[in-house]
C-alpha cells in the first residue's frame, strides 16, 4: 500500500515552470508574459543570441519603424525578470511526460566564452581567422570570434568551432584581459521540468539558390529580401547604402520579384504572407536612399490584408514604384550592359515585357525552422513542416504559420495563456 501511495504521489506531482523553445520575439513575448504572470521560464535558442529574424529587420511595416523599438525594451524586460533564465547555444534533444509534468532534454553547444566577457573586442583585434557574416546573410565576413551585432543580448562574444583554430592559436586567450575566454568548454546536456511548453521555433528563409532560372547564387546582384533588409539597415555590411553587391555602385533601379518559391508545389506550396508587404517597404527604402532610384514590383497576386491596404495605397503613391501582375520567367545578364534583365509576362494582355535593372530582390518565403524535422516526443510538424500542438504543448508565431511581427506577438500572447492555464490545471489536479 506504501509504494502505491508513493506512485499516487509522483503522479500527480506537477511541475510550475514554462519551457519556451525559441528566443525570436514569439519566444521573447510568450517567455515575458507568462513570467509577468507570476511563473518561472526557461528560454532555448539555438543561435548564440536572442532575438531571431526580428533583429536582423532594417524597419517593420507599416510605420516603417526599426524594430529595436519594441525589441530592445523587450530584453530589457526580460533582463530585469528574475523569473526568467535563458540557454543560448541549446537545442531540445528530447520531450517526455505530460501536462504539468514534462522533462525537457537540451543539447548545449559550448560557447568558449564565459560570463565574465565584457565584449571590449580585444579578441577581434588578434583573431586570424575569418568566416561568413550569418547574421548579414554572408555578405561580408567576421572573426571566427564574433558578436553577431551590436545590440546583441546576451552582450558576450562567441566563438564559431568550424572556423577557430581553438588551442592550435588561442591568441585570443592572451589578448583577453579579463579571462573571459575558455577553450576548454566542453558540450553538454540539461534537463529541465515543465508544466507546459511553448513551441516558438520561428523560420528560415526559402534557399533561393533551387531556384535556377531565378539567377540566385549565379548573378552577384540578384538577392533575397531578407539580405535586402540588412543591405538597408545602418549596421549592415554597406552601412546602410544600397549598392550592387557585384562592383559597389549604386542601385538605381531595382526589381522585387514576388513568390520567388512561394505558391509553387515544386518549392513551397503555400503563400508566405508578409513578402508582398515586404517587398513594398523595400520599394521605399531605395527611392529614400535614392531619389532618382525606381522600383519595379512583379507580383501574381499582391496581398495587403485588411489595415495593411492604406500603406500599399501609400507605397504606390510615390510614381517612382511601379507594379505589374505577371509572372517573372527568367533573370539574365546583359553582359554588354552589365545589368540584370527581366523577363516576364505581363497576366492580363499576355505582353512580353524585358526589363533591364541593376538590382533584383527574391520575395522568397518562410520556411518553418523545424521542416528538416521535429522534436522526440513532440506532435510531429505537418507536411509542410509547421508545428502542430499536443496537450500541453503549445505552437506560437511562425512555427505554426506565416505571420507579420505584430500577429506573431499577438499569437505568442495567446500561447502564454494556454500554457500558464495548462500549468494552473495541473497544480488544481
Amino acid at each position: 500500500m506504501a509504494a502505491h501511495s508513493a506512485q499516487g504521489q509522483a503522479a500527480l506531482e506537477a511541475y510550475p515552470g514554462i519551457v519556451v523553445v525559441g528566443g525570436g520575439i514569439a519566444g521573447v513575448s510568450a517567455a515575458l508574459e507568462a513570467a509577468e504572470a507570476g511563473y518561472d521560464v526557461t528560454i532555448v535558442e539555438r543561435n548564440p543570441y536572442l532575438g531571431g529574424r526580428v533583429a536582423q529587420l532594417y524597419k517593420y511595416f507599416p510605420k516603417l519603424c526599426p524594430p529595436y523599438c519594441g525589441l530592445e525594451i523587450n530584453l530589457r524586460r526580460l533582463k530585469d525578470n528574475p523569473r526568467v533564465r535563458f540557454y543560448t547555444m541549446a537545442e531540445v534533444a528530447r520531450v517526455s511526460g505530460r501536462p504539468g509534468n514534462f522533462e525537457v532534454t537540451l543539447r548545449l553547444k559550448p560557447r568558449y566564452v564565459n560570463d565574465r566577457c565584457t565584449a571590449c573586442a580585444a579578441c577581434t583585434a588578434v583573431c586570424p581567422q575569418e568566416r561568413p557574416d550569418a547574421f548579414n546573410f554572408a555578405m561580408g565576413k567576421t572573426k571566427a570570434i564574433y558578436l553577431s551585432h551590436d545590440l546583441a543580448f546576451p552582450m558576450k562574444y562567441a566563438i564559431d568551432a568550424e572556423s577557430c583554430r581553438l588551442s592550435e592559436c588561442a591568441r585570443c586567450v592572451a589578448a583577453c584581459p579579463y579571462d573571459a575566454i575558455d577553450l576548454a568548454m566542453q558540450p553538454k546536456s540539461v534537463t529541465l521540468k515543465a508544466g507546459a511548453i511553448v513551441v516558438a521555433t520561428g523560420w528560415d528563409p526559402y534557399d533561393a539558390r533551387r531556384l535556377d532560372n531565378l539567377g540566385a547564387g549565379g548573378l552577384a546582384d540578384v538577392i533575397t529580401n531578407v539580405a535586402m533588409e540588412r543591405l538597408a539597415a545602418a549596421n549592415g555590411p554597406t552601412g546602410g547604402r544600397i549598392v550592387r553587391p557585384s562592383d559597389g555602385r549604386e542601385v538605381m533601379s531595382a526589381a522585387f520579384v514576388q513568390c520567388a518559391g512561394s505558391r509553387d508545389h515544386n518549392h513551397l506550396g503555400y503563400c508566405s504572407a508578409i513578402c508582398c508587404l515586404a517587398s513594398l517597404k523595400q520599394a521605399v527604402y531605395l527611392c529614400e536612399r535614392n531619389p532618382k532610384a525606381r522600383a519595379d514590383i512583379f507580383y501574381i497576386d499582391l496581398r495587403t490584408p485588411g489595415t495593411y491596404e492604406f500603406f500599399a495605397q501609400k507605397v504606390f503613391s510615390n510614381e517612382r514604384i511601379t507594379a505589374t501582375k505577371g509572372k517573372v520567367a527568367r533573370i539574365g545578364l546583359d553582359q554588354a550592359g552589365g545589368q540584370l534583365v527581366v523577363e516576364a509576362e505581363k497576366i492580363a494582355s499576355a505582353e512580353k515585357l524585358r526589363l533591364a535593372v541593376d538590382l533584383v530582390v527574391l520575395a522568397t518565403g518562410m520556411v518553418p525552422s523545424l521542416a528538416g524535422g521535429g522534436i522526440a516526443g513532440m506532435p510531429a510538424p505537418d507536411s509542410d513542416g509547421f508545428m502542430s500542438e499536443g496537450e500541453g504543448i503549445f505552437a506560437a508565431g511562425c512555427a505554426k504559420g506565416p505571420l507579420d511581427v505584430a500577429s506573431t506577438v499577438q499569437d505568442a500572447i495567446a500561447a502564454a495563456a494556454l500554457a500558464v492555464e495548462t500549468v494552473r490545471a495541473a497544480a488544481r489536479g
